[in-house]
């Protein structure tokens, strides 16, 4: 998942009424109500901002609304591969909390450490949200890859609820691990609506929305606008530095070598009003992921009316979506195909129809986005239903 939201919009701003879930009613006994959640020890970094870390922010400010009491536990170490230190700790959280609580485990946490979480879920009453099947990582050795598969598999097949952040990552988690399909739900990301954005001259203002890592691709981004470079684009790359330096090295040659310099930067990590004046002045999001799980980057840039163009992987379709006159905001391009994004490109620049057409399917989906309440709702039902199954025993 790619992206961070912001605060809300006055009311004004906001646009069309979008449909927003039901607030749940009737008492929940007080036992069952606190919702012990379990989060990497980044989750509030602003260095490193990122749509899994944007939606678990998320969860605990709105779960409440929804009858569950939230309990941060913040557990600091290098996830899914932690040192003995952090697995100790996550031992000892897990350990100290009573028998038969509810607690709901961010993946990148969980779902590298089976040997910590399996035995707990006969205990306790786990769901684990997945923002990314950890084998879907980019770049890993594949011993480590089949590593991280494994052990995602153990734990997924032990607890009792698997949450996903779109159709195609339940299908995904379903297909791949073997759970059966009742146990894994869909909790999409929400999006909050923000002012339309007022771009440059509607055309050629690229914005990608990325932690600049192998899995999110930029070299390809950079390949395609060097590909291009007699169109009269400029790129701004807003995403964290500090997960793969090596990558961000090469990544910074690659600009150099095709004398992209003046033209495509590096922004570095922005949050709050720094990322929204980014979005403010974008023409287009474009995003050269090899794998995404559901793409948060894509709805927030469709809650500001801005077009997409991107690689048709994984769940980055069902965010791009479409408006409800069956027009879709974006072009999605094959991943395998190094000139389809370049060719695109063009194909934007181009056809002045092309982009009229963009922008309104873009204003379209906009107004049907689902927010964060529907979010919060969804996985408030799935731990409601994980309090009133009987506790497992084996």
């Amino acid at each position: 998942m790619t992206g961070t939201t912001t605060g809300r919009t006055p009311a004004a701003a906001r646009g069309p009424a979008r449909r927003t879930a039901p607030r749940r009613t009737g008492i929940v006994p007080m036992s069952l109500r606190t919702v012990h959640f379990v989060l990497p020890g980044g989750v509030d970094d602003p260095a490193a901002p990122s749509g899994g870390n944007a939606y678990d922010r998320r969860l605990c400010r709105d779960l409440p609304g929804f009858g569950r009491q939230v309990v941060r536990h913040a557990v600091a170490g290098r996830w899914p591969r932690p040192g003995p230190a952090a697995r100790a700790e996550l031992t000892r959280r897990l350990g100290e909390l009573p028998d038969g609580s509810v607690v709901l485990l961010d993946g990148l946490v969980a779902c590298g450490v089976p040997e910590t979480v399996v035995p707990e879920a006969t205990r306790l009453r786990l769901a684990v949200l997945v923002h990314l099947p950890l084998g879907d990582e980019t770049g890993l050795a594949p011993s480590v890859a089949a590593g991280l598969d494994a052990g995602e598999r153990a734990v997924l097949r032990a607890v009792p609820a698997v949450i996903a952040t779109s159709e195609w990552a339940v299908r995904r988690l379903v297909a791949h691990h073997g759970l059966a399909p009742e146990r894994v739900h869909v909790a999409v990301p929400g999006a909050d609506l923000a002012p339309l954005a007022t771009g440059t001259d509607g055309v050629s203002h690229l914005l990608c929305v990325a932690a600049v890592t192998p899995r999110k691709g930029q070299h390809r981004l950079v390949e395609a606008l060097a590909a291009a470079r007699d169109l009269p684009w400029t790129c701004v790359c807003v995403g964290g530095l500090g997960q793969d330096p090596a990558y961000v090295a090469r990544l910074r040659t690659l600009i150099e070598r095709y004398g992209l310099a003046d033209r495509l930067r590096l922004a570095g990590p922005r949050t709050g009003a720094g990322l929204d004046a980014r979005y403010a002045a974008a023409d287009l999001l474009v995003l050269t992921s090899y794998a995404e799980t559901y793409g948060m980057a894509v709805t927030e840039a469709l809650a500001r009316g801005v077009p997409v163009l991107a690689t048709d992987v994984g769940g980055l379709p069902e965010a791009v979506g479409r408006a409800p006159d069956g027009e879709v905001p974006g072009i999605l391009v094959p991943s395998a195909d190094p000139a389809a994004f370049a060719a695109a490109l063009r194909h934007w620049f181009g056809e002045p129809a092309v982009r009229r057409r963009l922008k309104a399917a873009a204003r379209g989906r906009r107004a049907a986005l689902d927010g964060w309440a529907t979010t919060a709702h969804r996985v408030a039902g799935v731990l409601q239903r994980l309090s009133d199954e009987p506790r497992r025993t084996a």
